[in-house]
């Protein structure tokens, strides 16, 4: 089964990116963020035609996630626990079934931060706070499940182009930074860096600045499996290209593969 996520910025605008990515990948169960739109508006009649079911939460202009699937969705829900007052659209989770078993997927567009010194930074480490304790609750299954998506969150400074520049953007504080060790420390893998070992491999690249043509970029999207998913681990990559092409995202598909 390959897995995916990518942060399309706006589906209107890119949804003939994904299609013809879609046909290119061959992609079984993918995630998707800042669709921006609300939910009658999402494309699925386009998206079913290339043989995927879908399951949207969406939001107007801003945010909105999404799973693509192959296999049926199942037991799909919209909004992560712990603050029913949470009105943005940033994580959607529903089972797929999977090779006589079931892989649950968890979608995610975790927020921003910015600027630190704001509402905005103390929202995102308490959202974090409660994808920790989903996690916590999932790993009590025992089942393969992935909590994919754009992090934004730098993990290690092998993972940004110039990590001064970096230093105090609430994508790389050590506060972001440690809650997601945290989330790792439950006994999660990181697929890419399970994977690869290489420096500088990353997923998003600003408009500003010529920061595609420099290859200024920072790795912010990732998958992180469960330890019955990440025994199914057979490999993971980013579709760096995606980033060249005309009109493209900010951000770039990244994928794995698992035996089912």
């Amino acid at each position: 089964m390959k897995i995916a996520t990518f942060n399309v910025n706006s589906i209107k605008v890119r949804l003939g990116h994904l299609k013809d990515w879609l046909k290119e990948s061959e992609a079984d169960v993918v995630c998707l963020q800042e669709i921006k739109c609300v939910d009658d508006a999402f494309p699925a009649g386009e998206i079913e035609d290339l043989g995927y079911n879908v399951a949207v939460h969406g939001q107007k202009t801003y945010n909105g996630v999404a799973i693509l699937s192959k296999y049926p969705l199942e037991d799909v829900t919209c909004g992560l626990p712990g603050n029913d007052g949470d009105e943005q659209a940033r994580y959607i989770e529903a089972v797929v079934p999977a090779g006589g078993t079931v892989l649950r997927v968890c979608g995610l567009y975790l927020p921003n931060g910015n600027p630190v010194d704001t509402e905005k930074f103390s929202y995102k480490l308490e959202w974090m706070d409660r994808l920790i304790a989903r996690a916590k609750e999932l790993l009590l299954l025992e089942e393969p499940f992935v909590m994919m998506g754009d992090y934004n969150i730098i993990p290690h400074e092998d993972d940004v182009h110039d990590p001064d520049a970096w230093r105090n953007d609430a994508l790389f504080r050590p506060e972001s930074r440690a809650k997601f060790y945290e989330l790792l420390n439950l006994g999660l893998t990181e697929a890419f860096r399970a994977c690869h070992s290489e420096p500088h491999k990353y997923t998003f690249w600003d408009y500003q600045a010529g920061a595609w043509q420099k290859d200024n970029g920072i790795r912010i999207d990732h998958l992180l499996l469960s330890p019955q998913a990440a025994d199914r681990l057979r490999a993971c990559d980013i579709d760096k290209a995606m980033r060249g092409r005309e009109k493209p995202s900010d951000h770039v598909p990244v994928w794995a593969e698992l035996e089912f």
